[in-house]
């Protein structure tokens, strides 16, 4: 497993250490059942996979090296580097400043960097046509690209599917930047569309399946809209199609979408041809998104009171944990230790409705209280460990944290 030079500061004495206390248990990965923190009048239950994943560790390496290595220089990120404020804040205070907003907006205009300036893509990569404005100004854009190797190789298989004949269907967020960005790499080899969910994906298989007239057709690209590679013909471009996803969304829905279309297929073109008509792309899920959530579902085996869900609000990985948790128990969806304000008081994100959101009483009066306690992968362990010792603090006498950890379970 390789070693990232990343800060010290993002790193935990308590979460690190049941980290890789797991691992050397488990170097092939097979338990995905949590760690136990028991203090006694209230455990914690750790996630066995969570927080900084590959791509994010090697975006945090690149980023602060280009920071180490250009001294004097103005130095830009296209946009957040991650979606974790506090490692953003930390950039900027450096001197990072942003060309663009998570949205697209433009924060910098393109005319005020030149050749000599730094500029980092980040990890969820970026356009071909924000990589052709970067080399028309005469900017380096592949010594500090941290683009995720995990998004890249879902580009090279949608590129590979292209020149095969097959249309793209990217299941994820279409305003989301790592969507943009494989969206644009994919469409300049094959039609592309993008789908938010399986009932989208249901209007592509009515209009596989013959079920949508023509005059419906208008009606499909206004549900679409701007989800589409230019001249998409839906008669045409949905005879071979291949499903890739952002690598944040959950993978059992990616599953799902695949699994439909494939099902689809078999019904108008039969089992002996599907090869020729829907490719098998399970390879390209992202491996660090299937482990979070999968733990996260074993999380949820566990009879815990409450879950506490740490990371970056427009987290689109973190959601989709907090959105599994809250299937079964109450979940509070907060970025940092201070959004817990006092025992009785917890400021939380609702990312249904995108507003935070105050609830009082939110620890459970009993003897012992069992809390779920996670991350996104975009959040430092150290930020997961001033939550654990903010809510501890809440409770007496607890137990020594060296004997908790020498009875992990």
């Amino acid at each position: 497993m390789r070693e990232f030079d990343i800060p010290i500061y993002y790193k935990s004495n308590v979460i690190s250490k049941v980290k890789s206390m797991r691992y050397e248990k488990d170097l092939r990965k097979k338990d995905y059942s949590p760690s136990v923190l028991d203090f006694g009048p209230v455990a914690f239950y750790i996630a066995r996979h969570f927080g900084f994943c590959y791509g994010v560790e090697n975006a945090i390496e690149i980023s602060y090296k280009a920071l180490e290595e250009n001294p004097g220089k103005k130095i830009y990120l296209l946009s957040e580097m991650i979606h974790n404020p506090e490692v953003n804040k930390d950039l900027m205070s450096r001197g990072v400043s942003f060309i663009m907003d998570t949205s697209g907006v433009q924060l910098i205009p393109w005319e005020k960097l030149n050749t000599e300036d730094i500029v980092i893509i980040p990890a969820f990569g970026t356009t071909l046509e924000i990589q052709s404005r970067l080399n028309e100004i005469g900017l380096n854009i592949v010594k500090y690209d941290t683009t995720c190797p995990f998004v890249e190789k879902v580009w090279n298989r949608a590129a590979a599917l292209g020149k095969l004949g097959y249309t793209i269907i990217v299941h994820g967020k279409h305003k989301h930047e790592e969507t943009k960005a494989t969206f644009s790499h994919s469409k300049e080899n094959a039609p592309t569309l993008i789908v938010r969910d399986l009932e989208e994906t249901k209007i592509l298989g009515n209009v596989i399946l013959g079920r949508i007239p023509d005059e419906g057709m208008s009606e499909l690209f206004k549900v679409f809209y701007d989800r589409y590679s230019k001249n998409f013909n839906p008669k045409l471009h949905l005879e071979k199609i291949g499903v890739v996803n952002q690598t944040t969304m959950l993978a059992t829905e990616t599953e799902a979408i695949a699994d439909y279309l494939r099902n689809v297929m078999i019904k108008k073109y039969g089992e002996e041809k599907i090869k020729e008509h829907f490719a098998d792309t399970r390879d390209t899920l992202c491996y660090a998104t299937h482990d979070n959530q999968r733990a996260t579902v074993e999380l949820l085996e566990k009879n815990a009171d409450i879950a506490v869900v740490v990371g970056g609000y427009n987290s689109s990985n973190t959601s989709h944990i907090v959105e599994l948790c809250e299937e079964k128990l109450p979940t509070y969806f907060i970025s940092s230790a201070n959004e817990i304000i006092s025992e009785n008081l917890i400021r939380h994100y609702d990312f249904h409705n995108h507003k935070e959101m105050q609830t009082e009483n939110f620890i459970p009066k009993k003897e012992k209280v069992k809390i779920i306690l996670t991350s996104g992968a975009s959040c430092p362990d150290s930020i997961v460990e001033e939550v654990m010792n903010k809510l501890l603090s809440f409770f007496k006498n607890v137990r020594n944290l060296e004997d908790v950890l020498q009875k992990i379970a």
